[in-house]
């Protein structure tokens, strides 16, 4: 992460002072030494938010400096994150309605949970190991009840999302491995960037907040319960007006990544607009899958290691079919349409078809809750009426159509490439435009990255930089036009 005081000079023009210059001097050192640590270990995938977090705190005081109210300023308004899938951690108690699969996943459990009976569901580098995936897949897999139309845990797995309200659950997911590295997460030496943090600028539970979730979960449309899901859009809407009361009733910005889109949108459309006026100044989406994406039926057919290396996605397929989130975030009819993007020997199968295909693949019973519950969700993106600001990585090789041959789907799919971030196709991340460009009353900013991808939007530094610039300038003034479109 070198040049940041460059980079905040370029933002507000912070030079010259010389108490600025001792500052930045020492950022300088600190970035230096962050740069070389990284060299020598891949970040982890959780680190992004913090980088991101960093990087206020280190240009705060540059910025604070600035006259005349430029650049972010020192009336800072209070920020939360919103992570991704797969951006929270999570823990799990087994009751005495656990009925384990086999004696090694009692086993393992008993070894590794606390007095309470708490132990690390996700992330657990056990997983990497074929008989600890399926323990791990058996817990992580939820069920969906038709007769009370909402999804439920396994029987006897308890689940809770660690440290609500705080940037510490975006930091390792594995806190445990944090002095070493593991296979997946590559978790930093002690001297982790997100202590930096704490007494510059943005400070963690004082004007910098954390909203992890439970990334199984979703959300239904209108007529459907969701407890799960509502449940967590009620605790984010406390945080908001929790975090909006101790920084002297300034409303609040809110920046997700992925699917945190999705529950931000969600939470901002469910609140009146005098609540929305009141408590958020300003919403920034980061590779926000919009319309959904082409490697959600990859998810469902095949099965998805998520990046990490060795495990074998077929052992995962059952339980990621069972999210309620992976079906939200398949891709949206009105989004891609009736192109082909799924192509097998007897057919093909585009966003129209989705219940035929779900049909296909052999898991019939995710078609009633995808038509009564998704597909009312997905039909329309209402505008929030809030300042919103969409960031995406574009001109990465991304998943555009699957190709299976006579073995089906138990084999992974030829892929054809198309554009988007590498994750989510272009179509999806540039919904907004053609659903809000005419939309009265809303305010609209597009940014489009070059060559950055879903989860390298938070480490490159270019793509940084942009995000910084754009957090101040929220910070520093009202928006002053209806749409903005910016390719870099």
């Amino acid at each position: 992460m070198p040049l940041l005081c460059p980079v905040a000079s370029w933002i507000v023009s912070c030079r010259g002072a010389p108490e600025r210059g001792s500052f930045c001097r020492k950022s300088w050192k600190s970035a230096r030494a962050m740069r070389t640590m990284m060299k020598k270990k891949k970040p982890p995938p959780n680190l992004p938010f913090l980088l991101l977090a960093l990087l206020l705190q280190l240009l705060h005081p540059c910025l604070g400096s600035a006259g005349g109210g430029g650049g972010c300023g020192v009336d800072l308004h209070p920020l939360i994150l919103v992570p991704g899938t797969i951006g929270s951690q999570l823990e799990a108690r087994l009751t005495e309605e656990y009925r384990p699969s086999s004696r090694l996943c009692g086993r393992w459990a008993r070894a590794r949970r606390d007095r309470d009976g708490w132990f690390r569901l996700w992330f657990d580098p056990a997983l990497l190991v074929a008989p600890f995936t399926r323990c791990f897949a058996e817990r992580m897999t939820l069920r969906y009840l038709p007769e009370i139309d909402d999804y439920y845990n396994a029987p006897g797995v308890e689940t809770r999302v660690p440290h609500f309200g705080s940037t510490v659950g975006l930091l390792y997911r594995d806190p445990h491995l944090k002095y070493i590295a593991d296979p997946y997460t590559s978790n930093p030496s002690p001297f982790s960037p997100f202590l930096l943090i704490l007494d510059i600028g943005y400070k963690d539970g004082l004007n910098l907040f954390g909203a992890p979730y439970d990334f199984r979960y979703g959300l239904a449309a209108d007529g459907h319960p969701s407890k799960v899901g509502v449940e967590y859009l009620r605790n984010l809407k406390a945080l908001v007006e929790n975090a909006s009361a101790s920084n002297g009733g300034k409303p609040v910005i809110l920046v997700s990544h992925s699917l945190g889109g999705l529950f931000v949108l969600q939470l901002l459309n469910r609140n009146h607009q005098a609540w929305r006026q009141r408590f958020v100044k300003h919403f920034v989406a980061l590779s926000a899958p919009w319309g959904g994406a082409l490697r959600g039926m990859l998810t469902f057919a095949s099965g998805y290691s998520v990046g990490i290396p060795g495990l074998d996605p077929l052992l995962v397929r059952d339980e990621q079919r069972s999210s309620e989130s992976n079906l939200w975030l398949l891709p949206s009819p009105k989004v891609f349409g009736s192109t082909p993007l799924v192509v097998t020997p007897e057919r093909n199968y585009s966003a129209m078809d989705i219940p035929e295909f779900l049909v296909g693949i052999g898991f019939p019973e995710g078609v009633p809750p995808y038509e009564a519950r998704i597909l009312p969700l997905v039909e329309r993106l209402p505008p929030p009426r809030v300042p919103v600001t969409s960031i995406a990585g574009t001109g990465m090789r991304t998943p555009e159509t699957l190709v299976y041959g006579k073995d089906g789907f138990d084999r992974q799919p030829e892929v054809v490439y198309g554009d988007g971030d590498g994750t989510v196709n272009l179509a999806s991340l540039l919904a907004l435009e053609a659903e809000w460009a005419r939309a009265p009353g809303q305010w609209l900013k597009v940014v489009n990255i070059s060559n950055v991808g879903h989860r390298k939007i938070l480490k490159d530094e270019a793509a940084v930089s942009v995000i910084m610039q754009e957090i101040c300038e929220i910070n520093a003034q009202v928006p002053s036009s209806s749409l903005w479109e910016s390719t870099i």
